[in-house]
């Protein structure tokens, strides 16, 4: 199965606190992570705020370019695109906000929402633009009489369909959802992301998904990359990782989510560290609680272990030991 993206030592760092009286300090928001998504497949980054989830997103959706590293798109670099290519490849990735309620003009009517997307990249005629604005609306189960009303008329689930929708008019191929059912009720997230998996499946749609909560990744991914402090320290298939989680982060991850926890596991201490003053060694190390001396002075890089990629030097002693 060949992939539809493949992204290589993908980094993206800032330079913040600029001033009469200071000079700039890096910020290593995405300190270089690789991965690959094919058609059909959904890949679920999950890590606490602060990881790097939301600018990794927006290098995707081609909002931000990265400081270092490359990103293809269907085989095309999508960083220094060829001539003429870089609106299509706009088109052909597609953002899903985490609030629908901001992210909808409430001055617009879903089908005016609908349709700019069209109006804007093609030369379709209104009519055209109607009839396929109101056959999205049917696949993600709104009915057309709601073709002419408000945001506000809306419940959250509902919104988010019409957010889906929009992103969906264009035909991306990959969709980045960026915690798309954090803002809504728990009842209504299982229908939202049984959307998701029905478009999927419908449409051949690669996802990248974002989330905080380990319950929703078990039930869209089918891998999983774990981020902290902007790096990769677990990544493979969900099966494994949540079979036998072999960094000591993702096993807290897990253990912290109640009905994941398949074993104890001892929960990290402390706050996340700075990104402008990350620790020498990995940056785990001061909040893991199997920590050694060579944690403290030699950052671990991600090697393959029992089928996944893993970013920890005691990685060994867990698939032995059985986990944490």
């Amino acid at each position: 199965m060949s992939a539809l993206l493949v992204a290589r030592d993908l980094a993206r760092t800032y330079q913040v606190g600029r001033g009469p009286w200071r000079a700039p300090r890096p910020l290593r928001a995405v300190g270089g992570v690789s991965f690959e998504i094919a058609a059909g497949r959904t890949l679920a980054v999950v890590g606490e705020t602060g990881c790097g989830k939301s600018t990794l997103a927006r290098m995707l959706t081609l909002i931000e370019k990265p400081s270092a590293g490359s990103l293809r798109l269907d085989g095309v670099d999508a960083i220094d695109p060829p001539p003429g290519a870089a609106p299509q490849l706009r088109r052909s990735v597609q953002l899903v906000f985490q609030n629908p309620q901001g992210s909808l003009n409430p001055r617009r009517t879903v089908g005016v929402t609908l349709e700019e997307p069209l109006a804007i990249n093609t030369d379709l005629p209104r009519a055209e633009r109607r009839r396929r604005a109101l056959a999205m609306m049917a696949k993600v189960g709104l009915p057309p009489e709601h073709h002419g009303r408000y945001p506000h008329m809306f419940s959250g689930g509902q919104r988010q369909r019409i957010a889906i929708a929009r992103a969906l008019m264009l035909g991306p191929k990959l969709l980045v959802a960026d915690e798309p059912v954090s803002a809504l009720d728990v009842s209504v997230q299982a229908q939202v992301l049984n959307l998701f998996k029905d478009l999927q499946e419908e449409m051949d749609l690669a996802y990248l998904f974002i989330s905080h909560d380990l319950a929703v990744v078990r039930h869209v991914a089918h891998d999983v990359l774990v981020m902290y402090l902007g790096l990769a320290m677990e990544q493979g298939a969900k099966q494994r990782i949540f079979a036998r989680p072999l960094h000591p982060y993702t096993q807290a991850l897990l253990a912290a989510t109640p009905g994941l926890a398949a074993r104890a596991a001892r929960l990290p201490t402390g706050d996340l560290p700075s990104p402008l003053d990350p620790p020498r060694g990995c940056v785990f190390s001061t909040r893991c609680p199997h920590v050694v001396e060579r944690c403290r002075t030699e950052r671990p890089q991600p090697r393959p272990i029992d089928g996944r990629q893993v970013a920890c030097h005691l990685a060994e002693r867990f698939v032995l030991g059985g986990g944490g």
